[in-house]
């Protein structure tokens, strides 16, 4: 048999990253105190980009007689830890009291699960011995809330600390935990029934002034500097950007007129070019920010009014979906990016809590309020599946091994051991 070679052509389509679309993708996931390293990194090395106004911005402290006069910050994270060193722990508990704190985000809330914890630490601790060091040690530290996995429990911690009598704390575990109160308004008219409007209205107000970003009162390795703010008006949200010591780039039209007069220099031409794509890019940047932010902080409006401790169920894939964007862009923009709220500077991502039913909208936490109620008020030891059967007549279409994760994580045993 004789061998040819043959040369086929083809046709195909391939999508290919050019350096500056990766270039686009990377601002996109930039903090605000990162992008303005750049951009200040940028104006020294290209001389066609110029700043409008030269604001005075954190980065730009360089003066080391200055910064060695400074106070030396407090971190959250060393604070607690000095806190854990006076308690006189044994080994074993101070060592999952610092990885408890190691595992807590820049607003003080714990920011992975138990189980997440167990696995880091390679089994050799149980998820009962995590909850307790949790509940009983790192709960209990300053600031009050610490320690919290959502903003619900964070509300509670806070509100345990002021000395609050059973009656009205018994008021606050109604507000905030009975699955059946969607808003403050319903809280209002279905607790009436049980409770004083005085006794409800002053734990409303007492609720609403909790903090809900209490490790941003200590020094974090990274200022935190919000890229959107809200601004309530009545009942409305207005979001804006803020563009306070924000640098605003602007090209050098003078130096570019003179490097067109002298067309062969094209190094000088590409800085043109490149100056042009960045002042583009930035504003395209500040824009998706804005638009993000928005939607999220609109369908978040009850939360952020103050008219509900409830967060709705929101993921990535919704946002990408309404807004047209990937869901990797999604993700890049909530990189690191803060919101200024009346609430306090909230981590964007953390007001999103994706739905665990595909036929109803429930968040994680709402589920495990639904389950702890059927288990209280069910007669009888109720199975996984039971409840599962009870949950899928009202439209959660969820399976009983959801039903027992979720069990699981509230630490509450299986029927057998109830």
């Amino acid at each position: 048999m004789a061998i040819k070679l043959v040369r086929e052509f083809q046709q195909k389509q391939q999508l290919a990253i050019t350096p500056q679309l990766k270039k686009s993708i990377d601002l996109l996931q930039l903090s605000r105190l990162e992008i303005t390293n750049k951009i200040n990194a940028e104006i020294e090395q290209n001389p066609f980009l110029l700043k409008e106004s030269e604001e005075m911005l954190v980065s730009d402290y360089d003066d080391e007689e200055i910064l060695a006069n400074l106070v030396e910050p407090i971190l959250l994270r060393d604070y607690l830890k000095n806190q854990l060193n006076d308690l006189n722990l044994k080994d074993k508990e101070q060592n999952i009291g610092i990885a408890l704190i190691h595992s807590l985000d820049d607003n003080g809330l714990l920011s992975i699960d138990i189980a997440q914890l167990e696995e880091l630490m390679q089994y050799q601790i149980t998820e009962d011995e995590i909850q307790d060091i949790l509940k009983d040690v790192i709960q209990n530290l300053d600031p009050a809330g610490v320690g919290a996995r959502n903003f619900k429990e964070l509300i509670f911690l806070q509100l345990k600390r002021k000395d609050l009598s059973d009656h009205k704390m018994l008021l606050v575990n109604e507000i905030l935990y009975n699955p059946s109160l969607n808003n403050f308004e319903e809280a209002k008219s279905e607790l009436i029934k049980k409770f004083s409007i005085e006794d409800i209205e002053a734990t409303l107000a007492l609720i609403k002034s909790c903090d809900l970003s209490p490790g941003f009162d200590f020094e974090s390795i990274h200022y935190i500097q919000p890229d959107i703010e809200i601004v309530p008006e009545k009942n409305t949200l207005t979001v804006n950007f803020i563009n306070d010591h924000f640098p605003k780039l602007i090209l050098d039209t003078e130096l570019e007129k003179l490097t067109k007069e002298n067309p062969s220099n094209n190094k000088l031409r590409e800085k043109i070019l490149d100056a042009k794509w960045l002042i583009k890019s930035v504003e395209k940047r500040n824009e998706t920010i804005k638009k993000v932010g928005t939607l999220i902080c609109h369908k978040q409006g009850e939360f952020l009014l103050n008219k509900s401790i409830q967060l709705d169920s929101l993921s990535n894939i919704e946002l990408a979906k309404e807004l047209q964007l990937s869901a990797s862009t999604i993700s890049r923009i909530l990189r690191s990016k803060y919101i200024k709220t009346p609430k306090g500077v909230i981590l964007m991502k953390s007001l999103l809590s994706a739905s665990v039913s595909k036929t109803r909208k429930v968040t994680s936490l709402q589920l495990m309020e639904e389950i702890q109620r059927v288990v209280l008020t069910s007669p009888s030891k109720i199975s996984d599946q039971k409840i599962s059967e009870k949950l899928n007549k009202r439209g959660f279409s969820l399976a009983r091994r959801t039903i027992a994760k979720y069990r699981a994580k509230m630490l509450i045993p299986n029927s057998r051991k109830r």
